[in-house]
C-alpha cells in the first residue's frame, strides 16, 4: 500500500508546479484499493493533461502493480476544491426557491 503511494507521489511529482501540494489518500473497501490524489488547483491540467491522457497513462502504471488478493487497485484525481457545479446549482436551486415563494 505505501509502495503504491510511493509510485503515485513519483510519477505525479515531476508534472506539477506545486509538489508541496500533493495528497495521496488511501481507503480500502470490499472491492477496491482505493488512492484519492489532491493537487493543487492550477496543476489540476497537468495532471490530468489533453483529452486525460497523462491521467490514463498514469492510471495504466498504478494498474499494472500486482496486488495480492481478489481486489483492484483505483486511483481518483482531485483539484482539492469543492464542484463549483454542485454550489452553483445549490444557489440556483435558493434563488430560484426565494423568487417562487413571491407568489
Amino acid at each position: 500500500m505505501a509502495d503504491i503511494k510511493a509510485l503515485i507521489t513519483t510519477v505525479v511529482t515531476p508534472l506539477v508546479q506545486y509538489p508541496d501540494d500533493i495528497k495521496v489518500d488511501f481507503k480500502e473497501t470490499t472491492r477496491y484499493l482505493e488512492y484519492n490524489l489532491t493537487v493543487n488547483p492550477e496543476d489540476i491540467g497537468r495532471v490530468i493533461g489533453r483529452q486525460g491522457r497523462v491521467a490514463s497513462a498514469i492510471r495504466t502504471i498504478v494498474y499494472s502493480v500486482r496486488v495480492s488478493g481478489p481486489k483492484r487497485v483505483r486511483l481518483t484525481i482531485e483539484d482539492g476544491q469543492q464542484k463549483t457545479l454542485e454550489r452553483s446549482s445549490d444557489v440556483l436551486f435558493k434563488s430560484f426557491f426565494i423568487s417562487c415563494s413571491g407568489f
